[in-house]
């Protein structure tokens, strides 16, 4: 098989996952990856899956579990005054992003990735992909492969009508350490996936290890809080406090003052009393409108793939953001591995593969957060919703990976 010339434009997991199994394949891989340097330090907790490990293994990467995250024994639900009402034993390991980052970043020779490469424009001459990147770097390639994120620019080029769509609610999210928690927190929701569901809202929260580089033996609790907002408020939850209208989600530390003490002062008032200890111990909580896209190709364009976030955006309750990722890059090169190199035989085979899977990890999403969503509609659409609330659909279906055939 001919070694093919690929240009992964995206340097977080989607994009070294793809990079890490096509250089395997045997292919001339380079990775471009707009951000000054390397993305450690950003990302909170994941959810891990099976998936996930089988991909880590292939990259060269065979962890033991415990090396790589946080083991929690089951979940539960506690009501507005701390009592638990529901409990579900479900085994997971819960990591952090850093720790998986990085272990994908060293299975790759680093020479292969440059950074600040920002994607300006892509053409096609003949059978070649060309990119021209803001610095005036002109490459071709055989193939390009699309792993840059929610907000992609090569997505944006060959997809243009694709677009996020703001789903109604937002999250906010924190990473506390666990050690500064009152004990009857740790005890109540520090060792568990646990859940508060107050009217019209959800919060969650699971433990993750306590360093980024998974190395600390002690842990953090990952927290995200789901609220309906309309979005005609969004526009000023989503303003910094210099004055910054942001996209999709504010950094840590610049959200206005009097949003984050309003903020606080709900998590006291609604909230289970471990999950407003949370809240109000959270240093750099950090705020994001909740999104759904969903492309109808994964490979769009003569020589172009679309993996991970670029190609479906599914909401946070699934939790397979990372193993999704993971799993379409390890397709990506089965396909061109069993069509030996033929590019457009592999992103067609490639494209039948996952997109349907794709679609079907939106939809959970969108069930899963139907909840939220309708509190902006009518009273039938909010009593339809009210089966995804309850504590045994939120314990059994949140960050479970769909199955054909499933139905909440």
């Amino acid at each position: 098989m001919k070694p093919l010339r690929v240009a992964v434009i995206g340097g977080s997991i989607a994009g070294l996952t793809a990079a890490g199994l096509l250089a395997r394949g045997g292919h001339r891989v380079s990775v471009f990856e707009r951000s000054a340097g390397p993305l450690a330090g950003r990302g909170a907790g994941i959810v891990t899956h099976p998936g996930l490990w089988a991909v880590l293994a292939r990259c060269g990467s065979p962890v033991e579990p415990r090396d790589l995250g946080v083991s929690v024994e089951g979940r539960r639900v506690l009501d507005r005054d701390g009592r638990v009402v529901a409990e579900r034993s479900l085994p997971q390991i819960l990591a952090g992003w850093g720790r998986l980052y990085r272990l994908l970043l060293d299975q790759g020779p680093p020479e292969a990735i440059r950074y600040g490469a920002t994607l300006a424009a892509i053409a096609h001459e003949g059978d070649e992909v060309v990119a021209r990147f803001e610095d005036g770097t002109r490459i071709t390639a055989d193939l390009l492969v699309g792993a840059d994120g929610q907000f992609s620019t090569v997505r944006a080029q060959v997809l243009p009508p694709v677009a996020p769509a703001y789903a109604g609610y937002v999250a906010w999210r924190a990473v506390v350490d666990a050690a500064i928690l009152p004990e009857a927190t740790r005890r109540a929701i520090g060792s568990h996936f646990a859940f508060c569901l107050p009217p019209g809202e959800q919060i969650l929260a699971y433990p993750v290890p306590a360093t980024d580089d998974g190395t600390g033996m002690g842990r953090r609790l990952n927290v995200v809080w789901y609220r309906p907002t309309e979005e005609a408020a969004l526009a000023a939850l989503l303003t910094d406090s210099g004055g910054v209208r942001h996209a999709l989600s504010i950094p840590p530390g610049r959200i206005k003052p009097e949003i984050l003490a309003a903020m606080r002062a709900d998590a006291a008032r609604i909230l289970a009393p471990p999950f407003a200890d949370v809240m109000r111990l959270a240093e750099q909580p950090f705020l994001q409108a909740i999104l759904d896209i969903e492309t109808p190709s994964m490979a769009p364009a003569p020589g172009i793939a679309l993996l991970g976030d670029a190609a479906f955006v599914a909401r946070p309750h699934v939790g397979m953001g990372a193993t999704k990722a993971m799993e379409d890059a390890a397709a990506l090169a089965d396909a061109l591995a069993a069509t030996e190199g033929d590019v457009a035989a592999g992103l067609a085979a490639f494209d039948a593969s996952r997109r349907p899977y794709g679609a079907s990890v939106v939809a959970r999403g969108r069930e899963l957060g139907a909840y939220m969503q309708a509190q902006l509609r009518g009273a039938a659409e909010r009593e339809a919703a009210e089966r995804f609330r309850s504590p045994e659909a939120v314990m059994t279906w949140t960050a479970v990976p769909p199955q054909a055939g499933d139905r909440l």
